[in-house]
């Protein structure tokens, strides 16, 4: 596959890029100077995210495509979705936000994906994969509505495209028949053929107005004949220029399809937009672009992985510093964790939704490939698929971020939960994750699960009893269990060869005080700690109990607590709705809250949470240690004014 090869231009020579405020000042530019622009604004992007971190790899394969569709399109009143929007870096850099990049996904800056709020170029705001058709064919549909004639464009990636959501939204684009364009950026599939000029030709000649007109007509011909012979040249059309291009799917679909394209030659890219765009009949149109992830970038080129989301980067060698830890990241330790198991039991099955080297499972896919599965991201999928595992006897572990289950919830419900299979959830980002903001935050999850009859739920306060945790999944065998962790690394204790099975719905308290209780769920139980330390110079004495399961709850050490207590405050890094209201319930059940009892949720605010660092996050959400001791000192009628505890980062 040959493609154009750009060359990244100096940080102090982009003459190009700086007469560019908007998308209409790139429009005034003549096309031969647009190759220029490409590799100056690729090296921008470079500089940019070396120095912010960020989604890179993605960003780079769709510099000169981000440059010819804003050429070819009259953005913003044309309207343009990027599905996920990792890609759309370039894409703020051309549409006014150049002179923000710096503060990207910082707290107050902007964000790592598309958001409406951010600027009117971004008409859809996506993190989450696989929407851009559905809310694009709900734009075009408003658009007809009013009467009005914009062009309507989403781009979504290949991998977007494993998605059944994307297929869902084609299909019925496909019987709408509303005029929609979607670009499909192939960059790691291997149905293209070979992208060069007997291609970009074929794409340039199906994609013209005198082509359709002539295929419009010849249709219409083809009508005069009876039903089969009229059905029958129609499909042999389809099939054969299916057989040319490799569109025959997406025409079953009822798109029309165009391509595949090289989406690193904007000699390519701008004929066939200009024909797509200027067609007077109406219907879907799907053009295959195909992309390199990285491009430009020796590199990102070389492993896509590694640049799909990085830090700080030396841009000469692409060199990344590692964050020196004395402990371990949760993410390896689950993975650490599985494999032991599984070397013990051959039942063990491992599954994820395309984010093999984010959940870990990569390294078990190493040990055991022929146990371990990737769907793509397909979470509705990949649950189910675990609860069929499930009913053969198998013990499937399904590793999904948290923000990502929430997409598979009837999964969860109908076939998990309603039939009681042991699907074991390894829930990974449980709670704030930092610079990639609300989209990504593992906030629901300890609700939308524990409002579900037989469901376990379990909440790692530090790596140790991580490794517990899935030793203890691994011996449930009639109904479905998760285990919530946070992103990031452990606390630094040590973390056992072998992890122990816990006592299922039983807790544990860490400290014995006597004025009030602090019951924690999870990964927030050091500063439950430190928050009992300034407690106790201030001449109050805590309890701190680590609750480890949101369902089933430890009733007996809940009556303990209440009954031996003034205050009892629960933490956890949940939205409402979860253990603090399961706690709350029990204790008005059982009338301790007619008894004095000072009960105290502290859990995340109702709001949506900017981005920043994890810490600036959880001290916007209030439950940081110091926030521990101001709602304590309240509920004991104490004055709570300026108290500052250093917390680890």
């Amino acid at each position: 596959m040959c493609f154009w090869r750009p060359t990244i231009t100096n940080s102090k020579s982009k003459p190009l890029l700086d007469g560019i405020a908007k998308p209409s000042d790139l429009r005034l530019l003549e096309e031969k100077e647009l190759k220029q622009l490409s590799d100056e604004l690729r090296g921008e992007l470079i500089e940019v995210v070396s120095q912010t971190g960020g989604h890179l790899g993605a960003g780079l394969g769709v510099v000169e495509l981000t440059i010819a569709l804003h050429y070819v399109f009259n953005t913003p009143e044309d309207l343009l979705v990027w599905d996920v929007g990792h890609q759309a870096y370039p894409h703020k850099i051309l549409t006014g936000r150049r002179s923000k990049m710096a503060t990207l996904r910082k707290s107050g800056g902007l964000y790592g994906f598309t958001k409406r709020s951010e600027s009117p170029y971004d008409p859809f705001g996506a993190a989450h994969s696989s929407t851009s058709i559905s809310a694009t064919l709900g734009m075009a549909v408003a658009r007809d509505l009013d009467k009005k004639d914009h062009n309507v464009v989403a781009v979504i990636g290949d991998g977007a495209m494993s998605a059944g959501m994307a297929y869902e939204a084609m299909n019925n684009a496909g019987h709408l028949g509303n005029r929609l364009i979607v670009i499909l950026n192939d960059n790691d599939m291997s149905i293209a053929p070979p992208v060069g000029a007997m291609s970009a030709y074929l794409s340039r000649l199906i994609s013209s107005k005198s082509y359709r007109s002539l295929r419009h007509v010849a249709t219409q011909v083809a009508m005069k004949f009876p039903r089969p012979l009229a059905k029958g040249f129609q499909r042999a059309e389809e099939y054969a220029r299916g057989m040319i291009t490799g569109g025959t799917l997406f025409e079953e679909l009822g798109f029309y399809y165009v391509g595949p394209i090289d989406g690193h030659n904007i000699d390519h890219l701008l004929p066939v937009l200009r024909n797509v765009r200027d067609a007077e009949s109406g219907g879907p149109v799907l053009i295959h672009v195909v992309t390199r992830k990285g491009n430009g970038y020796p590199p990102a080129e070389k492993s896509a992985d590694k640049f799909h989301g990085v830090g700080k980067f030396n841009v000469v060698t692409g060199d990344q510093p590692k964050k020196i830890s004395n402990a371990p990241s949760y993410t390896s330790v689950f993975s650490n964790s599985l494999i032991k198991e599984a070397k013990l039991d051959p039942k063990i099955i491992a599954i994820t939704a395309a984010m093999p080297s984010g959940t870990g499972i990569d390294k078990f896919s190493e040990v055991f490939p022929e146990r371990t599965f990737d769907v793509g991201i397909a979470e509705q999928h990949a649950v189910t698929f675990a609860a069929g595992l499930a009913t053969q006897g198998y013990k499937p572990f399904v590793a999904i971020y948290s923000t990502f289950l929430q997409r598979a919830y009837d999964q969860v419900v109908h076939d998990v939960a309603l039939q009681s299979l042991p699907v074991r959830f390894a829930i990974d980002r449980a709670g704030l994750v930092g610079a990639d903001g609300p989209t990504h935050a593992g906030s629901y999850d300890i609700t939308y699960l524990s409002a579900l009859p037989n469901f376990c739920i379990m909440a790692a306060s530090d790596e140790a009893e991580l490794t517990d945790m899935v030793a203890t999944a691994v011996t449930i065998d009639d109904y479905p269990v998760a285990i919530r962790y946070p992103r990031g690394d452990g606390v630094g204790v040590e973390v056992p060869d072998k992890g122990k099975v816990l006592q299922i719905g039983k807790g544990i308290c860490h400290r014995e005080g006597s004025h009030l209780a602090i019951l924690c769920l999870g990964g927030k139980l050091q500063e439950c700690l430190m928050a009992a330390d300034e407690l106790m110079t201030r001449g109050w004495s805590s309890t701190v109990a680590n609750a480890r399961f949101a369902k089933p709850l430890d009733e007996e050490l809940i009556k303990q607590l209440a009954s031996n207590h003034e205050v009892l405050i629960t933490v956890e890094e949940g939205a409402i709705g979860g253990f603090a209201s399961h706690v709350s319930h029990f204790l008005a059940v059982n009338g301790f809250l007619e008894k004095g009892l000072k009960l105290r949720p502290m859990i995340l605010p109702d709001r949506f949470i900017s981005h920043g660092t994890p810490k600036e996050m959880y001290t916007d959400a209030a439950i940081s240690a110091s926030d521990i001791v101001k709602t304590a000192l309240l509920a004991l009628d104490q004055t709570a004014e300026n108290i500052i505890i250093e917390e680890p980062a």
